[in-house]
């Protein structure tokens, strides 16, 4: 069995008491009774996302007897966006935040990690739910990247662009609909960038926080790119200002 999952109803709980950071849980549609009332409790106060799901899936996930619930381990330490910000200016560095919204395919997540990493992005930020899971596969699709890469997990991807703001970061969206072309910004300060998922794009209300949207040029016909290739000619552009 997959030695990043925690099964059983007695094994969760004593997960949650463990201080073990917990990626994920998975919650058997419909459990109710003195169960589900203690693991609403352990999860009070923290940012730890539960998906309800039929028992069928909980099938698929593993062979054990799950009990209706089941939990992936954290393959990262999840940080404080605001406290990697805060260190980043301690340390003299000019920040640059990469923000996803949406983007919720664990193999974009990791190959747009991947680029973020190579082109000298300081963090990753997820919210809570709408978002790929960290798991194998992500690491795989990063090649290695997320072991170096500050990874952040957040219950409001809009809170977090007010407090980017806030501490003094552009903040900056890809929109495939945006007026203004990439090379018409100026990326020489603190920055952070918006990425939005491959269907909708960068959430309207998020948009209408962000300080300039832009688009990639393109000559074909093809509508647009794939959100981890997207990414990666992104991030290359930024760091042509930063290097």
């Amino acid at each position: 069995m997959d030695t990043n999952i925690v099964i059983g109803r007695k094994g969760i709980l004593e997960l949650l008491d463990s201080g073990k950071q917990v990626e994920k849980i998975f919650l058997q549609t419909g459990t109710r009774g003195e169960f589900e009332k203690d693991l609403r409790e352990k999860l009070k106060g923290r940012s730890i996302p539960v998906q309800h799901v039929p028992a069928q899936k909980l099938n698929k996930m593993t062979s054990g007897n799950h009990q209706g619930v089941l939990a992936y381990l954290s393959l990262v330490d999840y940080q404080s966006i605001d406290n990697v910000v805060a260190q980043l200016y301690e340390q003299g560095k000019n920040p640059f935040i990469v923000v996803l919204d949406g983007v919720t395919d664990v193999r974009n997540f990791g190959a747009i990690a991947r680029s973020a990493e190579v082109f000298g992005a300081h963090a990753i930020v997820s919210p809570l739910k709408n978002s790929a899971i960290i798991n194998e596969i992500t690491f795989k699709s990063s090649a290695g990247a997320l072991s170096h890469l500050t990874v952040c997990r957040e219950k409001s991807i809009s809170n977090v662009i007010d407090s980017l703001q806030g501490l003094g970061l552009q903040v900056i969206g890809a929109d495939h609909h945006a007026e203004k072309t990439i090379d018409q910004l100026d990326f020489s300060g603190p920055l952070a960038v918006v990425m939005g998922d491959e269907g909708e794009g960068i959430s309207d209300h998020i948009r209408k926080k962000i300080d300039h949207s832009f688009k990639i040029n393109q000559v074909g016909k093809t509508e647009s790119l794939n959100v981890s290739v997207a990414a990666g000619v992104v991030f290359y552009e930024i760091s042509k200002f930063r290097n």
